[in-house]
C-alpha cells in the first residue's frame, strides 16, 4: 500500500486502497445476552452490574441486544451493509467457565456458529479474545494483578484457537488493556471495581505478558496465514503550551497511557521514566527475567483504537498526597486534564478527527514498518426511531465522515492504515452507562429486541460500496 493509492480517483469521493478492510465492531457481554445459558458463568461484569450503584439504572448485560440468539438476523444485517470484516469478542466465561480447564462446547459451538455464517456471507471474522469479560472465579483468585492470570489466559487462548483456528481470519489478543487496568483495579469506575495504584500497574504488565503468551498459543494453533494482533486505545496527547513543565505532563500520562504499552510489546522493555515516576507506588519486582521477551512477541498489526484527544497542563500547585483513586498511576499529582473545544457527543466527549490524524502519524513515526488498523471509532448520540420507524443520526455520519477523511489523509502522508471499523454495528450495554448511551449504527429497541438501521448505516452501506468518503459531508 502506498501514499498514491490512497489519493481520490475522482474530486468527489476520497477513495481508499482497494484492499482496505471495511468493518464494524462488537464486544460480547455488551451484545450477547444469554449470560447464564449453555453453561456460562459470571464474569467480573456480571458481578460488578450486579452491584448497587455501579452501573446507571442498575442495568445489567444478562439479555443486552440478545445477540446469542439472534446470530443470524444480525449477520444479515452485517451483509447488507457489505462490511468486509467483522470484529466481535469471544466471551471467556462461556468457552471457559471457571478460567480453567477443559471448554465448554455449547459455548464453542456458538462462536463456530457465528464464525460459519460469516463466513458463507464473504465476510472476514475478526476474533478478539478478551474484551474485558474475566471469569469471576479468576478474579476471586486475585485477577490481573495476580500473574497466574496470564497463564490461564494463554491456555484459554489455545482452546480457543484450537476450535475455531480454521474459521477465524484475524486473532486479537487483548482489547484496551489500559481500560482493564486503569480504569478496572486504578479508579474502580470499570469491573471489577477495585482502586489500587500498584495493582493497576501489575494488572498492566501482566496484560503485556498475557498477550505475550498468547501469541504464541495461537501461532502454534492457527494457520501461518492468520493474523495476530494486538489492539489499543492510545491516548492522542496535546500539551496546554509548551512550557516544559506542560511537556512534562505530557510525558507522563503518554508513559501509562502508551508507552506501558507500546515499549514492551514491540521492544521488549518497560518506560524508564514510568518506573521512575512510580517509584514511590512499586520497585516492579513483579516483572521477572524474561517477562519483556514475552510480551515482545511480533505480532502482524496493531489495532488502534480513537475517539477523541487528551488534553494535559502541568497541575497548578506543588504535588501533594492523591486523595481520590486515579487511573494515571505516577502523574495523577502532576496532571491536569483539561477540555477539548468544539462539539460533543452524547458521551460528553470532544469530536475531534484532527486526533485520529496526529495518533496515526505519531505511529508511523515510532512503529515503521507495522500495519495498523482503526479497530474502533465512532459516537454515541440520543438517538430514537421517529413516528416513520426512521433513525436519523445526522451528528454520527458527520462524525463519521469526518474520522474516514483523518484515516484517509494518514495514508496520504504514510501512514499503513490497512483497515476500519466502525463502533458499533448495534446499539448495546454501554459498560457503567448501562442503555443510557447509544453507539450503534442500528438501532436496537431494547424491550422488543427490534433492529432498525439508522442514516448513518446507509450512509456507512454507501461508503462501503463506494470505496471511499465524499470530499465533503
Amino acid at each position: 500500500m502506498t501514499a498514491l493509492d490512497a489519493r481520490p480517483r475522482t474530486g468527489a469521493t476520497l477513495r481508499f486502497p482497494a484492499r482496505f478492510r471495511w468493518g464494524t465492531a462488537t464486544a460480547a457481554y455488551q451484545i450477547e445476552g444469554a449470560a447464564g445459558e449453555d453453561g456460562r458463568t459470571p464474569s467480573i461484569w456480571d458481578t460488578f452490574s450486579r452491584t448497587p450503584g455501579k452501573v446507571r439504572n442498575g442495568d445489567t448485560g444478562d439479555i443486552a441486544a440478545d445477540h446469542y440468539h439472534r446470530v443470524s438476523e444480525d449477520v444479515a444485517l452485517l451483509r447488507r451493509l457489505g462490511v468486509t470484516d467483522y470484529r466481535f469478542s469471544i466471551a471467556w466465561p462461556r468457552v471457559q467457565p471457571t478460567g480453567r480447564g477443559p471448554a465448554v462446547q455449547k459455548g464453542l459451538d456458538f462462536y463456530r456458529r457465528l464464525t460459519d455464517e460469516l463466513r458463507r456471507a464473504g465476510i472476514r471474522p475478526v476474533a478478539t479474545l478478551y474484551h474485558w469479560d474475566l471469569p469471576q472465579e479468576l478474579e476471586d483468585a486475585g485477577g490481573w494483578p495476580n500473574r497466574e492470570t496470564a497463564y490461564r489466559f494463554a491456555e484459554y487462548a489455545g482452546i480457543a484457537a484450537e476450535a475455531l483456528g480454521n474459521r477465524v481470519a484475524t486473532w486479537t489478543t487483548l482489547n484496551e488493556p489500559w481500560c482493564a487496568a486503569f480504569l478496572g483495579y486504578g479508579s474502580g469506575v470499570h469491573a471489577p471495581g477495585r482502586t489500587s495504584a500498584v495493582g493497576s500497574l501489575r494488572a498492566a504488565h501482566h496484560f503485556n505478558l498475557a498477550h505475550g503468551l498468547a501469541v504464541r498459543a495461537l501461532r502454534g494453533a492457527v494457520p501461518a496465514a492468520a493474523e495476530v494482533s494486538l489492539t489499543l486505545n492510545l491516548h492522542a496527547l496535546r500539551a496546554h503550551t509548551d512550557a516544559p513543565q506542560d511537556l512534562d505532563a505530557v510525558r507522563r500520562v503518554d508513559a501509562v497511557g502508551n508507552r506501558l504499552f507500546l515499549e514492551p510489546v514491540f521492544h521488549g522493555r518497560l518506560p524508564e521514566d514510568l518506573v521512575r515516576d512510580t517509584a514511590s507506588v512499586t520497585d516492579w519486582s513483579f516483572v521477572r527475567d524474561g517477562d519483556l521477551r514475552t510480551a515482545a512477541e511480533p505480532i502482524d498489526s496493531l489495532g488502534v483504537n480513537y475517539y477523541s484527544p487528551t488534553a494535559v497542563a502541568a497541575a497548578r500547585s506543588s504535588p501533594g498526597p492523591s486523595a481520590a483513586p486515579s487511573a494515571w498511576a505516577g502523574a495523577e499529582r502532576h496532571v491536569r486534564f483539561l477540555p477539548v473545544a468544539g462539539p460533543r457527543t452524547a458521551m460528553d466527549w470532544p469530536v475531534d478527527s484532527d486526533g485520529l490524524h496526529e495518533l496515526l502519524l505519531r505511529l508511523r513515526d515510532d512503529l515503521p514498518g507495522v500495519p495498523l488498523v482503526v479497530t474502533e471509532n465512532g459516537a454515541a448520540y440520543e438517538d430514537y426511531a421517529d413516528p416513520s420507524g426512521q433513525v436519523k443520526d445526522p451528528e454520527r455520519v458527520a462524525y463519521l465522515h469526518a474520522h474516514l477523511s483523518a484515516v484517509h489523509r494518514a495514508i496520504e502522508d504514510g501512514a499503513d492504515v490497512r483497515g476500519y471499523f466502525l463502533w458499533s454495528l448495534l446499539d448495546n450495554f454501554e459498560w457503567a452507562y448501562g442503555y443510557s448511551k447509544r453507539f450503534g449504527i442500528v438501532h436496537v429497541d431494547f424491550p422488543t429486541q427490534r433492529r432498525t438501521l439508522k442514516d448513518s448505516a446507509h450512509w456507512y452501506a454507501d461508503v462501503i460500496a463506494r470505496g471511499g468518503v465524499g470530499a465533503s459531508a
